[in-house]
């Protein structure tokens, strides 16, 4: 390769990638660079070398071009003082005339008719309709795609099989569906990312990813915290101060609960493991199952209407109940101070 070698320039190998390429580049410019090397004129040279190289090498379309046809196919075309038209690359320059002349003893055409050789060399052809090789592509990765999925609760604590629509990669216009498999134990704005099934992507690249945002309906009785259910269950007043046992919901069916005597209005009545359960790669390979619980949020409620008997059996309990519940409250009924 004639000109320069801009691997060398750099101090990595011509299969580096592009965060090598990255790191060299920023090693080599705080060695070189003009403010750590006052009055060094080689120190400003390479670090002038350095900045050329990269230029080039971190441009995939112009590395191509590079490593096919070496520092001259990443020039440019300028007007000399002298107004002549020449093609600069590196520290080199060549009239344009002389570059037809060069390129005519190689049999890509002679004379000065039609476009010139330079240009035919631009576009990728010889004169005598000889390919040149260009570089491919530049392969670009698709843009993600990105839908919010309406579930009901239901379907967000136990998983589910949901259909997504979508517009066609294949034909403008035209819709395909997709199964797409909802884990259990989703939560309000998790998102599930589907690979590869987004925007297609350019020049060969892989398309984006399809992203689902999981919008959940709430229930009409169960409360969610993470993993937790909570339940507000109303009480009667008997019941709550003589202890009982009542049916409530869970997610998995119906349960047993005890409410112990005295209990108050407030209290959080816990049912080990009948909440959300979550399952995921972290946990499968610990054996393991992330599991809540239901909390039953006790409400004591008062008899809505009082019959004669019922009135005369709560006077009765009044008379003999002569604790003061706001007795140890601390309240100062004085004046504020």
């Amino acid at each position: 390769m004639a000109g320069k070698d801009y691997y060398s320039i750099l101090g990595v190998k011509r299969s580096a990638s592009q965060d090598e390429i990255k790191r060299a580049y920023r090693k080599l410019c705080k060695q070189y660079h003009p403010d750590r090397n006052p009055d060094n004129p080689e120190a400003e040279r390479k670090f002038k070398e350095v900045q050329q190289a990269y230029g080039v090498l971190r441009d995939p379309k112009k590395r191509a071009e590079y490593d096919q046809f070496g520092d001259v196919a990443v020039g440019q075309f300028r007007t000399d003082p002298m107004g002549r038209k020449v093609y600069e690359w590196g520290d080199s320059a060549v009239d344009i005339n002389d570059m037809e002349d060069l390129f005519s003893t190689f049999g890509f055409g002679g004379g000065r008719r039609g476009p010139s050789i330079f240009e035919e060399f631009r576009r990728g052809t010889g004169r005598r309709g000889r390919a040149v090789h260009e570089p491919p592509p530049q392969q670009v990765r698709g843009r993600d795609e990105v839908k919010t999925i309406g579930l009901t609760f239901g379907q967000a604590v136990h998983g589910a099989t949901v259909t997504v629509r979508l517009k066609s990669s294949q034909k403008q216009g035209s819709v395909e569906t997709l199964e797409v498999r909802i884990p259990a134990g989703v939560e309000e704005g998790q998102k599930i990312r589907i690979s590869k099934r987004g925007h297609p992507g350019a020049g060969g690249g892989d398309p984006g990813d399809l992203i689902l945002i999981c919008s959940v309906q709430p229930h009409p009785y169960f409360k969610r915290d993470g993993l937790d259910i909570y339940l507000d269950v109303p009480l009667t007043v008997s019941e709550a101060a003589l202890g009982t046992k009542i049916a409530v919901p869970t997610l998995d069916g119906q349960a047993t609960m005890t409410v112990p005597p005295g209990t108050p209005s407030g209290t959080k009545l816990r049912l080990r493991n009948r909440g959300i359960a979550r399952t995921g790669k972290s946990n499968a390979q610990q054996g393991d199952q992330q599991k809540g619980h239901l909390y039953a949020v006790c409400h004591i409620i008062p008899p809505a209407t009082l019959s004669d008997e019922l009135k005369t059996l709560l006077e009765s309990l009044k008379e003999l109940d002569q604790d003061d519940p706001r007795k140890n409250l601390g309240w100062d009924m004085g004046h504020s101070k």
